[in-house]
């Protein structure tokens, strides 16, 4: 990717709470245009934290984070909303609202004077849930949805926004595999037909190698590893990380790394900090 191109970019950054005020960084990335960047890594790492911290939620402790020339935490509310759609692992179900009604929330950043939605708004919305598979949900309260198909109608109001940046959270952790799949062929998409810079926290390994363009393996809030899928997703590289020795083979033309949990690493524990 040309410079040019980076829309989303962290110099130095550091984070951290009270009981652990140097619990991330300090972390240099990027986010391009037309991009999926892949986030994996233990329990813990800090990976729901740097996506909180990219989408403006969170102060960083120190370093920046940049949206396009300009600070994020500088830029306005309502321009961070236009052009940066953030989808937390656990929206709320909970709505008396339609679904229909949760995806037209997506359109508010772009709203001018008016407050009724326009033609352009309900198409958009129409697409967005034609993209997820959630039309037929429309007129379906969300707290009579199931988890899986609330994560999706929240996925439709984030695509709704038609931002530059998407960041998600866990997006397909409550789906079957069918949507798991559907899913990622629409993130992989709008990154490569709307430039979109799509940024996706998970913990499923192979849906990462097998659409993200680069990896970052966070371990304890530090990146340990960052490449393409093919560089992060091997033995050497993740063993020491997760504890858990793996199998990697490319099962077709592409070379896209397929990998297989064979066996905990001998000394290893779940926390990462040997058998007691």
């Amino acid at each position: 990717m040309a410079p040019s191109d980076t829309v989303l970019s962290v110099r130095a950054l550091r984070y951290g709470f009270p009981e652990r005020p140097d619990f991330l960084g300090p972390l240099d990335t990027e986010a391009s245009r037309g991009e999926m960047l892949g986030i994996i890594g233990p329990n813990g790492a800090g990976k729901t934290t740097l996506l909180r911290l990219l989408a403006g939620l969170l102060q960083p402790q120190d370093g920046s984070v940049r949206l396009g020339a300009t600070d994020l935490h500088q830029a306005a509310v309502r321009e961070r909303a236009r052009r940066i759609a953030y989808l937390p692992q656990k929206a709320p179900a909970d709505l008396a609202s339609t679904a229909y009604e949760v995806v037209l929330m997506g359109r508010f950043p772009h709203r001018t004077y008016s407050l009724f939605e326009s033609t352009a708004d309900t198409e958009i919305c129409r697409r967005a849930m034609g993209l997820t598979g959630t039309r037929p949900l429309a007129d379906r309260r969300m707290d009579t949805l199931s988890g899986g198909e609330a994560q999706r109608v929240h996925l439709a109001a984030a695509l709704a926004q038609q931002p530059e940046v998407l960041l998600l959270d866990e997006p397909t952790s409550a789906l079957d595999l069918y949507h798991q799949l559907t899913i990622f062929d629409v993130l992989v998409r709008l990154t490569r037909e709307r430039g979109v810079a799509c940024v996706v926290v998970t913990h499923d390994l192979n849906l990462a190698g097998r659409h993200a363009d680069r990896l970052i393996l966070l371990d304890d809030g530090a990146i340990v590893a960052a490449g393409r899928p093919e560089e992060v997703l091997t033995d050497e590289v993740l063993a020491p990380v997760y504890g858990v020795r793996f199998a990697v083979h490319q099962l077709d033309s592409d070379q896209r790394p397929w990998i297989f949990p064979l066996q905990l690493q001998a000394g290893a524990s779940a926390s990462g900090e040997g058998t007691p």
